[in-house]
């Protein structure tokens, strides 16, 4: 992650609800970018920079939302504890690209972002 405290500090400028959004872009983004073999890097820096994102809004959030976004940054540190392992099988990596997916969505949702529009 570049300058963490630089990246923290414009993060906890947003509402909740944006700093959700930003979670769920940066879950959407593994997705995308896991289908492409030279995305390793991207693909760990985005799995690093949400553990942080998690960190700094869960306090934040509604009791069941933190729940969930606590179970969400102890998957993402799955995946790094096991980052090499993943990343070499192709079955492996379209399953943690298949979770983000899951993740992006459930975040999306819990930051009532998609409800405001339709207003």
């Amino acid at each position: 992650m570049r300058d963490r405290a630089a990246i923290q500090e414009r993060y906890l400028r947003d509402v909740l609800s944006v700093r959700l959004g930003g979670l769920a872009a940066n879950l959407s983004r593994i997705k995308s970018f896991a289908a492409h073999e030279a995305s390793r890097d991207a693909v760990e820096g985005l799995i690093d920079e949400s553990k942080y994102f998690i960190e700094w809004t869960a306090a934040e959030a509604e009791s069941h939302a933190a729940e969930q976004l606590v179970a969400l940054q102890v998957q993402l540190a799955r995946w790094q504890c096991d980052w090499s392992v993943i990343w070499t099988d192709p079955e492996r990596r379209r399953h943690l690209a298949e979770e983000s997916n899951t993740w992006s969505k459930r975040v999306l949702e819990m930051s009532g972002l998609l409800s405001q529009t339709a207003k």
